[in-house]
Order: structure tokens, then C-alpha cells, then sequence
């Protein structure tokens, strides 16, 4: 389980300089917004988990003339957000997952968010039937594959210490298909058709060391926040950095992969 109040204080913490180390933050942001659909037929969307306001931004670009509701758990980056946009966007400090949506979107979008979900499907659920006739569900999250390096290091390192339980780096992340099959099984319920795309990538991103890397995350407030965390033993963080280092390093400096998922869910039309 997420500590959402850990996420809260790390995120508001780190709100004035999340965009200065959210480099693939900003790659999936671009994609996802790239491939929304029926852009003439949106006049309200919800984002979900805005951040800094870097997707805002471009939502207010491609739809003027949208009402956009802008929500976030963090009330650091709600204030961040506020100050650096003039447009008329109505800004929600809140959690998704508790917050009651008393209106219908056209659009609902969320960038690298539905991986702090505690209760994916009842929260999935709730989007769904926020949509309005012809609505989309954009959204992007992190896959199975991410951080594989530092996964591998952490067990190299979980091996040579012989502990019986392999120490992990942070949350596991989706896999694609179970996410797809977690999507479908709530959207058969629905007296509606909709067309499902799902796409994924692997985005590289390079660092000095280690050391660098998971400072990078922390500088964004996306290192572990786990309720119970395994708590690490004394020198193996260093055993892991230096594993890191000597085994993933390139002439780019070393490799962090990041596994990103893009789903778009668009409701087509009524059964009955």
C-alpha cells in the first residue's frame, strides 16, 4: 500500500523542482497528449494528478475553450500549478481515489499517476462512469519493466549478503496485460462499447553513477513511498551503488529504463 501522506509531503516538498529532473515525466506527458483522439468534440477535462502543470499547459493549448479541472494530492504542486498559469482552470487539491467527481468529462487524462493507486479498480471505475457519451480516458503509468537495473542490483547484492527475502527497491509496477485485463473486466460492465489501445516503450535515461540516479528520483519525491518498507541493512545502499555502476554503465554514463504504458479507453457508443 501507498503512504499517501508520505506522497503528499514528498511531492509538495519537491513541487518548485520536479521539472528540472522529470525528463521522462515530460517524454510520456508529450506522447500522451499527442495521441488524444476527437480533439474537435472536448470541451471538459479532468487531469488527474497535474503536477507542475506541465500537461495542463498543453491541454490549454490544444482546447482554449475547455473547462479544465486540474487535480492533484500534493497541495505544493496545486500552489506551483496556480501561481504559473493565468488561464481559467479550476485547480482540486485532492485524492482521486477519496474525492467524490460530481460532473461529466469529455476527456479525462492522467500522466505517470495510476502508479500511487491503492485501489485501481474502484478508482478506474469512477473515471469510467465520469465520462460523458463519447468521453476518452488518456493515461500513462509506469510498466513492469522499470528500474529493472536497480532491481537486479538490489538481488546481486540480497545474494552476496544471503538473506533469506531479497531486498526490493520500490513498488512493483503494472504489467500491461494485467492492467489491460483489469481495465476490460470493468468496462464490460458498462451498457457501452469501447476501443481500448494500449502502447509501450522502454525510455533510457543516463546518469553519472548511481548516486545520481537515486538522487534524481528523490529530487522529483518518487523514491519508495511504500506503508512498510523493508527496512535496509547498514552498508547495503553502498553495495548496491557500486553493483549499479559496474554493471550498467555505458558510454552515456549509467542506463535507468523506464517502462512506460499509455492506455486510451474512448467510450464509442450505447449498446442499449
Amino acid at each position: 500500500m501507498i503512504n499517501k501522506e508520505k506522497l503528499k509531503r514528498r511531492f509538495s516538498r519537491n513541487a518548485k523542482q520536479y521539472d528540472q529532473y522529470a525528463y521522462v515525466q515530460k517524454i510520456m506527458g508529450d506522447h500522451l497528449v499527442k495521441h488524444i483522439q476527437n480533439k474537435h468534440s472536448i470541451n471538459s477535462i479532468l487531469e488527474v494528478g497535474c503536477g507542475t502543470g506541465y500537461v495542463t499547459r498543453k491541454l490549454v493549448e490544444l482546447f482554449p475553450s475547455a473547462h479544465i479541472t486540474a487535480l492533484d494530492i500534493a497541495p505544493g504542486m496545486i500552489e506551483h500549478s496556480r501561481n504559473n498559469m493565468t488561464q481559467n482552470i479550476t485547480f482540486i487539491c485532492d485524492d482521486i481515489e477519496e474525492v467524490e467527481l460530481e460532473r461529466s468529462y469529455d476527456l479525462i487524462i492522467s500522466n505517470a499517476t495510476f502508479q500511487w493507486f491503492n485501489h485501481f479498480e474502484s478508482t478506474f471505475e469512477k473515471l469510467t462512469s465520469a465520462l460523458t457519451p463519447r468521453g476518452q480516458i488518456c493515461f500513462s503509468t509506469f510498466g513492469q519493466h522499470t528500474f529493472n537495473e536497480l532491481r537486479t542490483s538490489f538481488e546481486a547484492i540480497s545474494a552476496q549478503r544471503e538473506l533469506e527475502e531479497p531486498l526490493k527497491p520500490s513498488q512493483q509496477f503494472f504489467k500491461s496485460s494485467e492492467l489491460l485485463e483489469q481495465c476490460e473486466s470493468i468496462l464490460c460492465n458498462y451498457a457501452s462499447t469501447f476501443n481500448t489501445e494500449v502502447n509501450e516503450s522502454l525510455i533510457p535515461e543516463y546518469f553519472p553513477t548511481c548516486q545520481d540516479f537515486l538522487m534524481a528520483v528523490k529530487k522529483i519525491g518518487a523514491n519508495n513511498a511504500q506503508q512498510n518498507r523493508s527496512r535496509v541493512i547498514p552498508g547495503f545502499i553502498d553495495d548496491v551503488m557500486a553493483h549499479y555502476d559496474q554493471t550498467h554503465v555505458f558510454s552515456e554514463g549509467v542506463k535507468a529504463i523506464y517502462h512506460a504504458l499509455y492506455f486510451r479507453i474512448a467510450k464509442e457508443k450505447s449498446i442499449v
